[in-house]
């Protein structure tokens, strides 16, 4: 199959973009500045912007599937401010799926997250839920996967413990966490468990107009995460705990600040969970349980 990653060089893109090489297909990865050096040799690499619909409007002709994976952070305020969101999230997928109906593409497989709601709490997952409903009103043969966070090389979900030290407590041998770390509870899946889920859905048809929650193993508190990643660099940490009453107040007078990269949203974010409702990674014919741990992969199991 002719398969068009959209957002084919970023951290998920570069794992799926591999994958399908490896099985055989003909891949093209669209970014707006595409690094081939990534990639294995056989990827090709393809220029555009998808808020910019003639920059990427030929590179769906010839193609069987496009995968969506282009996306910002909901861990930091983007640069240019939470309406980003938006505008990438929603109006790059509202072109891709014009795009992909215009070309005649079979196969549009979407990443949304969960949660993604039109009318949710935080930009990110109303743009999350707008883009998802374009999709899902589309001509198109669709399935859309909503991810817990994802961990792997090159991803930014380990990063991001070690930058909320680097926030709250720069320089300080305690670390306050809002809500002291239990408040919120994630499901992290390793990239190496969903790529080959999202290939599933490129090549078979029993996937088509389904939507999938996706989970690793284990659910995990901020603060259990926290200790993992300190653990394997064989560090010991204090957390002490920073009431979420606080922390908005705090996170939000800091976002005025240039540059800060967190703000009333990414607190909101902080309030509610980030686990599936029920685990569909059995559709794809694994269990819960054969999925790799983060503690196994930071090599703390």
């Amino acid at each position: 199959m002719n398969v068009l990653v959209v957002g084919g060089t970023g951290f998920i893109g570069q794992h799926l973009c591999a994958e399908l090489d490896e099985q055989g297909h003909d891949v093209t990865a669209l970014s707006r500045d595409p690094d081939p050096s990534n990639l294995p040799d056989g990827v090709e690499t393809a220029m555009g912007d998808v808020t910019a619909y003639d920059s990427i409007r030929e590179h769906f002709d010839g193609q069987d599937a496009v995968v969506y994976l282009v996306a910002l952070s909901p861990l930091f305020e983007p640069e240019g401010g939470n309406e980003r969101h938006d505008e990438i999230h929603r109006g790059g997928a509202e072109n891709c799926v014009n795009a992909a109906e215009e070309a005649g593409v079979d196969r549009f497989v979407h990443m949304s997250a969960l949660g993604a709601d039109p009318d949710g709490p935080t930009h990110y997952i109303r743009a999350k839920g707008r883009a998802e409903r374009l999709v899902r009103d589309s001509d198109l043969d669709w399935v859309v996967f909503r991810p817990s966070v994802v961990f792997g090389e090159g991803g930014e979900f380990v990063y991001f413990t070690k930058r909320l030290k680097k926030l709250f407590a720069p320089g300080l041998p305690v670390y306050p966490l809002p809500g002291g770390g239990r408040k919120t509870r994630f499901q992290p899946v390793w990239v190496g468990d969903l790529v080959p889920m999202l290939v599933a859905a490129i090549e078979e048809e029993d996937h088509v107009g389904e939507v999938y929650e996706v989970g690793g193993p284990e659910v995990l508190t901020l603060r259990e995460i926290t200790r993992l990643v300190y653990d394997a660099e064989g560090k010991s940490v204090s957390i002490v705990p920073l009431p979420m009453a606080l922390a908005g107040v705090g996170l939000k007078t800091l976002s005025a600040v240039p540059g800060f990269p967190m703000g009333g949203d990414q607190y909101r974010s902080l309030q509610f969970d980030n686990t599936t409702d029920d685990n569909d990674v059995a559709a794809f014919g694994v269990q819960p349980d054969e999925l790799r741990t983060l503690a196994d992969y930071l090599g703390v199991a």
